[in-house]
């Protein structure tokens, strides 16, 4: 018998306030048009003021415990994806445990921008074949237009505020690729391409900064990269593309998302796209959209899924799970 980090449940969080693109024709040289071309998004959510990361992470996992007929102390770990948290420490993740009621396990953050999720993923798989939970809860929250600059029109339209939550348990398998659980991973960086994509605050300018972006280099590196990860995920698992039933991409970009697909010889009607609806959510994106794919019915019990995504870093990785 095999150890296997399976999923137990599924949610998701999205703010009250939907902003649509013709929010921004107001204040900007831009139209609906020309973000939806560019981009493929539609609208986006942004959070409330007073409401923070952490309680958008918390109420998906409120929702994802739920689904999973669990209560908080049934969770051993929590790890929250997020490159906004409330506070530069203590980590969003603790806050989460707090609002949960959780009087026991632990917690903690782990930041690689919209590959967050990925990195989060793996880590949780891990705590679990090591014996260290046996359920983690794995969130991925983010209150990006926080750090948007509003007169910069490349980048303010592109992001959204949301968050989406994962529960993984120890279960048994047969060792083969049947088996339900995570079944492969790609974890990848380079840092000679941080220039593509950052925030120009922290400790170096003592300010929060705004989000700086080179799109269009970003995009050749992203395709490449994507596919790329793809294929060594399932390859590290023994499958191949025919036997994907869903790819749950990072929502940065329509055109992303099927030049990806694209590479991978995966027709379009397997792709779980959302980010009409969401825009770019960096770390909690892939949750949103697993979590968007169970309640449209098309995510079910068996499939195989491939979740991949590429963020500042640069960062990249994917993850083969049998749902």
């Amino acid at each position: 018998m095999t150890l296997r980090a399976t999923v137990k449940g599924v949610g998701h969080y999205l703010p009250e306030r939907v902003v649509p693109n013709s929010e921004f024709e107001k204040t900007l040289d831009t139209t609906d048009e020309w973000i939806r071309t560019r981009s493929g998004i539609e609208r986006r959510h942004f959070a409330a003021d007073g409401e923070y990361t952490s309680d958008l992470g918390a109420k998906a996992a409120q929702n994802a415990l739920a689904m999973a007929g669990l209560e908080p102390d049934d969770i051993d770990a929590v790890i929250v994806a997020t490159s906004t948290p409330d506070l530069t420490f203590p980590s969003a993740a603790t806050m989460v445990q707090q609002k949960l009621g959780m009087t026991q396990g632990f917690a903690y953050d782990i930041q690689a921008v919209c590959a967050g999720f990925v990195y989060a993923l793996a880590n949780a798989n891990g705590l679990i074949l090591s014996g260290q939970a046996k359920r983690v809860l794995v969130i991925g929250a983010e209150t990006f237009s926080r750090i948007l600059d509003f007169t910069d029109r490349a980048t303010c339209v592109l992001f959204g505020d949301g968050a989406g939550a994962l529960i993984l348990e120890a279960e048994e398998g047969d060792g083969t690729a049947d088996d339900r659980g995570v079944l492969g991973l790609d974890l990848n960086s380079d840092g000679r391409y941080k220039d593509l994509l950052y925030v120009d605050g922290g400790m170096v300018s003592q300010q929060t900064g705004f989000i700086v972006m080179q799109g269009n280099a970003l995009f050749r590196q992203a395709v490449e990269k994507l596919a790329s990860t793809a294929d060594s995920a399932l390859a590290k698992a023994g499958l191949g593309h025919d036997d994907v039933d869903w790819i749950v991409p990072h929502q940065a970009n329509i055109r992303i998302i099927q030049g990806t697909a694209k590479k991978l010889g995966v027709s379009m009607d397997k792709v779980v796209v959302t980010v009409q609806d969401h825009g770019n959510t960096s770390a909690a994106s892939i949750p949103l959209a697993l979590s968007v794919g169970v309640e449209r019915g098309q995510i079910k019990r068996g499939d195989l899924i491939v979740t991949e995504a590429i963020g500042g870093g640069l960062a990249w990785g994917a993850v083969v799970v049998r749902w």
